[in-house]
């Protein structure tokens, strides 16, 4: 057991967190900006990934429902537990909300799909993907919504998710896998070449964007909020898979994306909406180094 643990931090764990110390290194030595990296990946390779991932999907509908239902499940929960964590804390409105929005929104994108790659196979890529749309469409949701609700406002930003790339690119790549009609060749090069260039390119702008992050300070809560995220999110992805009997890549892919560690996009929301951005990104940076041992032990469980 402890020789296969090591293993999985050698192989799995390390590739994914080496792409992200260079980006940690480069990016102020190469005077590289993140906002720039992250909407190449969020306007172009992540809309290529989807698409060229869907569009050759062969689940029948009935399981992705399943899927979807499990998930948003999962992360509904989450959202419960974060707050009644902070509720237990006795913390502040806008602490409170923090708790949900750290609990909700885990890096599906930039860990997930790597780490269920380096460990599950390319064959998991399809329903790691559909986990991936679910929990950034309700992540987005609830963290914009209880912003908006502790700030006062924020439906709009709320609705504008439908709006999200990878959301978008998710409805011509439906048509093409359940039409049955192949995808042109030219197109499905194009959006091969982009989609294999997502993961790299996140983990090495996770890496930049962490190197961004000024005046972090550690506290009980920064503890208690990445917790949640860590532990709870397995937890509850293992209960409550029971009910919907999901099996094989479709239960290691749900598992393994409840598992990640908060998502750097929550910082960006916190800053956007004034709540608490200090804390956020604190426990945004405390997860993800936490996250190497948590993950290596979910990963050598699933």
């Amino acid at each position: 057991m402890i020789v296969e643990v090591f293993n999985i931090f050698i192989d799995v764990v390390t590739p994914v967190f080496a792409l992200v110390l260079l980006g940690y290194f480069c990016g102020p030595r190469l005077q590289l900006e993140a906002r720039t990296l992250s909407r190449a990946a969020y306007f172009a390779f992540i809309p290529a990934f989807v698409f060229n991932t869907i569009s050759q999907v062969r689940i029948e509908l009935s399981l992705i429902l399943t899927m979807v239902s499990y998930i948003l499940l999962v992360h509904g929960s989450l959202a419960i537990l974060g707050f009644t964590v902070a509720k237990i804390m006795r913390r502040s409105k806008e602490v409170t909300a923090a708790f949900v929005m750290i609990a909700v929104f885990g890096n599906v994108g930039n860990f997930g799909l790597s780490l269920i790659n380096f460990r599950l196979g390319e064959e998991a890529q399809v329903p790691a993907t559909v986990y991936f749309l679910a929990i950034l469409m309700i992540a987005f949701v609830i963290c914009v919504g209880v912003a908006g609700w502790t700030k006062g406002g924020g439906l709009h930003a709320t609705i504008s998710v439908f709006k999200t790339p990878a959301l978008i690119a998710f409805v011509p790549a439906a048509f093409f896998a359940y039409g049955d009609i192949p995808v042109p060749l030219f197109i499905g090069r194009a959006t091969g070449l982009l989609g294999d260039a997502m993961i790299p390119t996140m983990l090495f702008t996770l890496g930049v964007q962490l190197a961004e992050v000024k005046g972090l300070k550690f506290s009980r809560d920064v503890l208690a909020a990445s917790m949640v995220r860590l532990l709870g999110g397995p937890a509850l992805a293992v209960l409550l898979i029971i009910p919907f009997q999901l099996n094989g890549l479709e239960r290691g892919a749900g598992i393994l994306q409840s598992s990640m560690p908060a998502a750097i996009l929550t910082s960006i929301i916190a800053i956007e909406y004034d709540i608490v951005p200090e804390f956020v990104t604190t426990t945004v940076l405390f997860s993800t180094l936490a996250s190497l041992f948590t993950l290596t032990v979910v990963l050598s469980l699933v």
